[in-house]
């Protein structure tokens, strides 16, 4: 047990010295936007664990004995959506020379909507991020910390001091290179423990994937439409999920955005979709061997728990370490990069910092930590209420949070480029708000309104949806100013 603290531990300093190198020269243009000079290949990497996360690396091989492959429908969805994002969206925001993307909407609506896209965005980040750094944080206790007895709210407050140690001056000009050592730390992770687990079983990965069809495991496409993961509702669930949960995220576009040309950025998305879709696969792959080597060392945990458990069951020492630095990594993407970009929406889009005169470089710097300091310690909170909330399955609950934040964000950027009537800017704020309202109606009386079908992932579309009509509703029929190139 020492052992294992001591090399995470260096696993810990290692990062931190990446930071102070990186950092060292960093000012406010490489904290917002990596100095516009990011190396694509590198960002394309690290954004592969900013899009897994620690939800991915637990909970998708957690799913398998359950839905077996049928997730993997949703992530073909979301490859194709990263399409739609390389040759509409990016070449939007690089036309424009975007540091916030919700620049869009400031210039194409008007403020009011500006300001709901940014809320919305800080309300989803926000949720998704302390959501995925909850089941790590969880996970950690049960493998490292429960024994120590190390409460929980120092295990989150620590884990939280370091992310604002790596992050709080370098910004996405840090990131851009710690994300490359967290993805390539979390795949060898997924491969080793799949490697091993092959080995525990005796098989080749063809047998393994022979005895996943044997045992019932192996099922990719659901063809009854009335399901919940009906084919054809999660591949187009996928597609709006990739372009509202990146295409309009200012996290993960943030760093594409750091890339310097367009066709870089466009080379980097959709290298990231083709990779996602293979790693995917590869960690439900990974979830069927758990799903049967659990019976043979005793293992009953189901979801979330079955790989843990599986790892500290019947895994060696060497890759019990090996796990929890990549479940870390997991973690540190999607955390890191969600603080960074929240901070960097609020300075910019909200507190106007970049255009300030009547303050200097030191002025700003201080106030963007401030920020950086706020949004952290709302991660504590949020963290410790998950914890009261204890959602056996945490990528459900992701998708599920999504699918009422990032609708409003679909449907107002929807209407930026589509919509072709002046739309009614003060009414903005009432229409995202109302059509959540309205989709949590429809979601919790489906039983009775809907009979047998059965509304999933499909919530985050007709969120959009409804957010669009609205606006459409109460706009004007003149034309809408042209948009600034």
């Amino acid at each position: 047990m020492t052992g294992l603290l001591v090399c995470v531990a260096g696993y810990f300093a290692l990062l931190l010295g990446i930071a102070w190198r990186t950092a060292r020269h960093a000012g406010s243009d490489a904290f917002y936007s990596g100095g516009r000079n990011s190396p694509w290949p590198i960002v394309a990497f690290g954004m592969i664990g900013t899009s897994l996360s620690g939800v991915t690396f637990v909970s998708v091989p957690g799913t398998v004995g359950i839905e077996q492959f049928g997730y993997l429908q949703l992530v073909i969805g979301q490859a194709l959506g990263y399409l739609v994002i390389a040759w509409a969206l990016l070449p939007l925001y690089h036309r424009l020379g975007l540091t916030s993307i919700y620049g869009v909407l400031a210039q194409r609506l008007g403020p009011r909507s500006h300001r709901t896209g940014v809320a919305f965005f800080i309300a989803a980040r926000t949720l998704g991020a302390t959501a995925r750094l909850y089941l790590v944080i969880v996970v950690l206790r049960w493998l490292l910390l429960d024994a120590l007895g190390v409460p929980f709210w120092l295990t989150a407050a620590a884990i939280l001091a370091l992310i604002l140690v790596v992050t709080i001056e370098g910004g996405v000009h840090t990131i851009v290179y710690t994300d490359l050592l967290q993805t390539a730390a979390m795949l060898l992770g997924l491969f080793v423990c799949t490697a091993l687990l092959l080995q525990q079983l005796g098989l080749d990965p063809l047998a393994g994937w022979r005895a996943m069809r044997h045992a019932g495991l192996a099922r990719l496409w659901v063809l009854e439409p009335r399901a919940p993961d009906y084919a054809v509702k999660q591949l187009l669930a996928g597609v709006f999920i990739a372009i509202a949960m990146t295409g309009m995220d200012q996290e993960m576009m943030q760093k594409s955005l750091s890339v310097r040309r367009l066709a870089d950025a466009q080379k980097n998305m959709l290298l990231l979709g083709v990779v996602l879709l293979a790693v995917v696969a590869v960690f439900l792959y990974l979830g069927g061997l758990l799903t049967l080597v659990a019976p043979e060392v005793g293992v009953t945990a189901r979801g979330d728990r079955l790989f843990p458990a599986i790892v500290q069951a019947a895994l060696p020492p060497p890759v019990q370490l090996l796990f929890v630095v990549a479940l870390v990594s997991a973690l540190f993407p999607s955390a890191d990069g969600a603080l960074t970009a929240l901070t960097s929406i609020a300075c910019i889009d909200l507190l106007g910092l970049p255009q300030r005169a009547d303050l200097d470089e030191a002025a700003r710097k201080r106030m963007r930590r401030r920020v950086h300091l706020g949004f952290a310690a709302l991660f504590m909170v949020l963290v410790l209420g998950f914890k009261a909330l204890d959602d056996p399955s945490m990528i459900a609950l992701v998708l599920k949070l999504a699918g009422y934040t990032y609708g409003p964000l679909l449907g107002l950027y929807a209407y930026a480029m589509l919509g072709r009537r002046r739309v009614a800017d003060r009414w903005t704020p009432a229409v995202a708000v109302a059509a959540p309202l309205l989709c949590w109606i429809v979601d919790s009386q489906q039983a009775r309104w809907l009979g047998g079908w059965h509304i999933g992932l499909e919530l985050l579309p007709l969120d959009g949806a409804l957010t669009y009509a609205g606006l459409w509703l109460l706009s004007r029929p003149a034309a809408p100013p042209s948009m600034k190139s």
